[in-house]
């Protein structure tokens, strides 16, 4: 999330291609891309998930003073790969929430912001029923993605039902991904190029159901054993973060890549100094 005088990019060497992209700088840390849900005025959140409009707007503002632009997944994978993503960062949207019209779009066009927002394709028009304790949130109609996606921002899939993958049945996990695609397709009128994991869940056979169903990326949240282009971690943010806060996740985002690539440089050399049969 380097901005004018923030870290340098070329900080971590991960001893693989960062996000499974080749042809970048070797050795460079991704830029962030941040995890938001709700934005929206609350009284009850035991889940966290929601931040209120006027913190929202807080977090943007600062987001321009440090120099940064928030863009869609897919802008920023295009930068990244370009060599062209130092000053943006990836704003993110889970579930597919009415809120977001209402509240995030309007200050997004105020900073000249772009997002991709992940919708639940099956559940459009419901209500967040997998989150037990509430408290229920509408989820956008199909005619409220339209007018998303008319305004310029991007649709992506968070599956058809906000289902955990890891451990579902692989014809479920394919149909997950496939068939929110289409429909996403159908009301959005746009390519459905990001699938993000619902509760952040993901394992290889969830990684190998989203790239076999035509998805250009996948998100998922922290680093994990299938971190690639497929399962792009994210930052959470919440109603509490401050700017002294979104600085320390910034920090903690370039240490963990850094940390990742000393400790697999490390296995590369210990496996090169092992004895051949």
């Amino acid at each position: 999330m380097s901005g004018n005088g923030g870290m340098p990019e070329e900080v971590a060497s991960n001893g693989r291609d960062v996000w499974g992209i080749r042809g970048n700088r070797p050795g460079s840390v991704p830029p962030m891309a941040l995890m938001y849900h709700s934005v929206a005025p609350y009284e009850q959140d035991p889940y966290g998930i929601t931040v209120s409009p006027a913190r929202f707007e807080r977090q943007m503002g600062w987001l321009r003073r440090r120099g940064l632009r928030g863009v869609s997944m897919s802008t920023l994978l295009d930068a990244w790969r370009a060599g062209r993503s130092r000053g943006l960062v990836g704003l993110t949207f889970d579930d597919g929430y009415a809120d977001f019209l209402e509240y995030a779009v309007p200050v997004l066009a105020q900073y000249g912001f772009g997002a991709t927002t992940f919708p639940v394709a099956g559940l459009l028009g419901g209500n967040n029923d997998w989150d037990p304790d509430g408290p229920r949130k509408p989820l956008m109609t199909e005619a409220q993605v339209r007018k998303v996606a008319e305004a310029g921002f991007e649709i992506g899939s968070h599956g058809m039902r906000h289902v955990s993958l890891p451990g579902t049945p692989a014809a479920a996990v394919a149909a997950e991904a496939a068939e929110s695609m289409a429909i996403l397709r159908a009301v959005s009128g746009q390519d459905v190029a990001g699938f993000c994991y619902p509760f952040g869940h993901v394992d290889a056979p969830a990684v190998d159901a989203v790239r076999a169903a035509g998805y250009a990326y996948g998100c998922g949240m922290g680093l994990t054993p299938e971190t690639g282009v497929f399962a792009i971690p994210r930052t959470f943010v919440d109603d509490h973060d401050n700017y002294v806060h979104l600085i320390a996740k910034e920090v903690k985002h370039w240490l963990a890549w850094i940390t990742a690539g000393r400790t697999n440089e490390i296995g590369r050399k210990a496996t090169r100094s092992l004895p051949v049969a």
